[in-house]
């Protein structure tokens, strides 16, 4: 049932239709491309455009191959992944953009003030929980990011 928001507009308080996500991380090698990929999967046909960048990108690098290989082990496939710099032309038509960290929100908070109320963390309904960068470490580290980020794309599922 619609509520009135601000203003006195009808406001969809079940779920809104988004057509272009962004997914933030650091080098956009690890875990925004993880997120990208089980977004995309687990949303299908319900929305036109899942992305991800970085905020300190490694512009053009494939994914890491430990992510690639974590993300296979879930039918992902993450082999035309490259990395790609945050810029405001890919924010300005995300009306989502989910973050890995604090980080991230806090640095697009900073630089893009116009996006505050688009800017969430992906773990936000799990105390708003950082999803730890496993870059540089162990296996075990790939497939906690994953875990922790198959956790925060259900729970966005069931909001969205």
């Amino acid at each position: 049932m619609p509520s009135r928001g601000h203003g006195g507009r009808a406001r969809n308080t079940v779920s809104r239709v988004f057509n272009h996500i962004l997914v933030v991380c650091t080098g956009n090698i690890c875990r925004s491309p993880m997120a990208e990929a089980l977004l995309r999967a687990r949303l299908g046909r319900r929305v036109r455009q899942v992305a991800s960048a970085g905020t300190g990108a490694l512009v053009g690098f494939p994914a890491d191959p430990l992510a690639v290989e974590v993300a296979a082990e879930h039918g992902l496939d993450l082999s035309a992944h490259r990395a790609r710099q945050v810029a405001l032309p890919l924010l300005s038509s995300a009306e989502l953009i989910l973050t890995l960290d604090q980080s991230h929100s806090d640095w697009l908070n900073r630089h893009y003030p116009q996006l505050r109320g688009r800017v969430h963390k992906l773990l936000r309904w799990r105390g708003n929980a950082d999803v730890q960068d496993p870059y540089q470490r162990p296996r075990a580290a790939f497939v906690q990011a994953f875990t922790d980020i198959e956790a925060g794309v259900e729970d966005w599922l069931q909001r969205l």
